[in-house]
């Protein structure tokens, strides 16, 4: 190590010393980040947990030479593994394009630093709001954890943002909704739809979402799903378990869209178009020692990888046994048919639920009930801006 000013502060001049003589800088900035989220947790401002990205990942199946984007890239935790997803795969630097954005500035340097000591190319564009505009380039992979129930984030109701009028003064067709556009209180469509607007023909994405995007009885958000759902985008939706994310108790699902779900040699054997894979994964979870806190694990991940790549028809590690078996309690494929009768209802749990049974019915109730609170107490916390706003004029 060079030698260090005389005038640095002692603590300081420790810290870098320590910092220094550390081998493997990758697992120091990896403790140091899991402690930056926690310090953040209460603001919703936290890093994707290992398992989870590790899931989002394993889900998307990035390949050698594929263009990865995470629109909410935060430390950048999704690219690196996304990296790390293909070198072990190719056994060689990988050619890959990695592109994240981020809109708070300094999340946005904690970004490069995490690529930087592991020696990752990515390029992180400078700070901004990813929902401002469209994506002006499509890519093979986009991964991002969604900011759940995010308000006011349509132009007109941000003061930090143009009012999305063309030349003339005429409001300009946005081609990511030209229907009509997401709900104004809510970005969670709007995210969604941004997403598959930026996804290549043979593109993919996985991204967290917040249950009430996919059971919401609102017309918008029904008829938004239905457009989903007849461009045949959606390819698989995860229940996953409550309090794995460690800042919230709001219970979401990773949903998994494919612009190609057809059977093709260099992707699965299975033809399902047509189709949705649905997983509940509720249940899968296990505590994490000295704390009421959960995390997925790495055998609850590898069982929900293993169901989908079946599913699928790929083969894990060269096995034969490639063919998909619904499980009651766990995974049921359904056809966009049985969706459609459902009223577009893509909440996995209505297609994957617990056997019939006293004990069990009771025990979903209650959870049901818990997740519904938890719900409604996040889409007030939502909607006091509003509400506030709209006191001061009164």
């Amino acid at each position: 190590m060079p030698s260090l000013p005389p005038n640095i502060d002692m603590p300081l001049r420790k810290l870098i010393q320590a910092i220094g003589a550390v081998r493997q800088v990758g697992g120091l900035l990896d403790q140091c980040l899991r402690k930056l989220s926690d310090a953040q947790a209460r603001g919703s401002h936290y890093f994707t947990p290992h398992d989870i990205a590790r899931l989002m990942v394993g889900v998307a199946v990035p390949q050698d030479g594929h263009k990865v984007l995470d629109p909410v890239c935060g430390s950048a935790g999704l690219l690196v593994e996304s990296h790390r997803y293909v070198r072990e795969r190719v056994g060689l630097h990988p050619t890959m394009s990695l592109l994240g954005k981020e809109q708070h500035a300094h999340t946005s340097q904690v970004a490069r630093m995490n690529l930087a000591v592991r020696g990752i190319e990515a390029l992180i564009f400078p700070p901004g709001d990813s929902l401002a505009e469209p994506e002006t380039e499509t890519y093979d992979i986009v991964l991002a954890n969604l900011p759940f129930n995010q308000p006011a984030w349509a132009a007109e109701d941000r003061k930090d943002r143009p009012s999305g009028e063309g030349p003339q003064g005429r409001a300009s067709v946005d081609p990511r909704w030209p229907d009509e556009p997401p709900p104004k209180g809510s970005a969670n469509f709007a995210w969604i739809l941004h997403i598959a607007h930026a996804l290549a023909p043979q593109g993919r994405a996985a991204f967290l979402m917040a249950d009430i995007a996919a059971k919401s009885p609102q017309p918008a958000a029904r008829k938004l799903r239905e457009r989903l759902v007849r461009d045949d985008l959606v390819e698989c939706v995860i229940a996953l378990p409550p309090r794995v994310f460690g800042h919230t108790d709001t219970t979401a699902c990773l949903w998994v869209l494919n612009r190609d779900k057809s059977a093709r040699s260099d992707w699965g054997s299975t033809d399902r178009r047509g189709q949705v894979l649905f997983i509940n994964a509720r249940r899968a979870f296990e505590n994490v020692p000295g704390s009421r806190a959960r995390r997925l694990g790495d055998r609850h991940a590898d069982r929900i990888l293993t169901t989908l790549a079946r599913w699928r028809g790929i083969a894990k590690d060269d096995s034969a046994d490639v063919l998909h078996r619904d499980e009651p309690d766990w995974s049921r494929s359904c056809s966009t048919d049985e969706i459609t009768d459902r009223r577009y209802d893509l909440m996995p749990t209505t297609y994957a639920a617990e056997p019939p049974g006293h004990e069990s019915s009771t025990r979903s109730r209650v959870d049901e009930l818990k997740r519904e609170l938890i719900e409604k107490l996040d889409q007030v916390h939502a909607l006091e801006p509003q509400l506030l706003d709209a006191l001061e004029e009164i």
